[in-house]
């Protein structure tokens, strides 16, 4: 069937309105004949809570999803609907890096997402991009399946600050495989980007469509490096290698080296948005000191 994407209407940006410090009182001086009466003191009020579900309904987010072109569901948009951020700014820039780019450099974003599935000509520059809006608290997403080959150019600053690091390239020889081998497995269970807010089923058994190259896998860097955290692997035992999905930057940010569409639909429309929902929580956290 062909693609189901429905644009979101523009909406006003945020505007986050501080709360305005109570001044202390001005006191009189008592006539030198009384005895002054001990003043009380106005206690300082409280810095007003932060809705960071009202927040993740008013974020800024930039998408670069690859798969307009083909006859795959878009389903990175397919998520960022079924959350229902009716006050969001989102901006789907499809396939075209020059959008992205200018998009990227020239306004601030909560959430930066990056669905390169198709083609490897996300690179370079663009993660160069990213760089600074990660840097500067940023929310990011990203699935790449080709890190083998561009892991020493311009994204390996954001795998050096994440902690991560290629472990090796990851195939699937032609029609001839055993589906099983490319099962993967949840590392940590009550993880909270696996549980909210969809309680995640691991994609466990592959459907692919896409054939030689599945993916890539992941490893944490040796030196210690970073916060990473290895959430989805291929094997249930293995936390420090063979992952396939990580986390990092106090979960402002969350690599995912598997294909999307080789899996059920099902199973990858919920786990995307737990990523959205994980991320910019995070991303808030971060930015309130929460």
């Amino acid at each position: 069937p062909e693609p189901v994407v429905q644009s979101l209407p523009p909406q006003t940006p945020i505007v986050i309105v501080q709360p305005t410090q109570t001044p202390y009182p001005t006191y009189t001086p008592y006539p030198t004949n009384t005895p002054p009466a001990t003043p009380t003191q106005t206690p300082v009020p409280s810095p007003t809570p932060v809705d960071i579900h009202a927040l993740i309904n008013q974020s800024r987010i930039l998408v670069y999803e690859d798969i307009y072109a083909t006859r795959l569901r878009p389903i990175v948009s397919d998520a960022l609907n079924g959350l229902n951020l009716s006050n969001a700014r989102i901006v789907n820039t499809a396939d075209a890096l020059g959008n992205f780019k200018d998009a990227a450099t020239s306004q601030k974003w909560d959430l930066m997402i990056v669905s390169a599935e198709v083609r490897n000509t996300f690179s370079g520059e663009m993660f160069e991009a990213m760089y600074d809006h990660i840097d500067q608290g940023g929310a990011t997403i990203i699935e790449i399946w080709y890190l083998d080959k561009v892991q020493n150019g311009k994204i390996f600053p954001i795998l050096e600050k994440c902690g991560i690091r290629l472990f090796r390239d990851w195939l699937r020889p032609g029609l001839n495989y055993d589906p099983y081998k490319y099962s993967i497995y949840w590392l940590k269970q009550d993880h909270p980007l696996l549980n909210s807010p969809n309680v995640l089923k691991p994609p466990s058994y592959p459907y692919p469509t896409w054939f030689g190259d599945a993916g890539d896998l992941l490893r944490l860097a040796a030196d210690g490096s970073g916060d990473a955290e290895l959430i989805g692997g291929l094997f249930p035992r293995e936390h420090s290698s063979y992952g396939v999905l990580a986390s990092c930057l106090g979960g402002r940010m969350i690599l995912q080296t598997f294909s999307t569409h080789d899996y059920l639909y099902d199973i990858v429309l919920p786990l995307w948005q737990n990523y959205i929902t994980y991320t910019l929580t995070n991303h808030y956290k971060y930015l309130y000191g929460k």
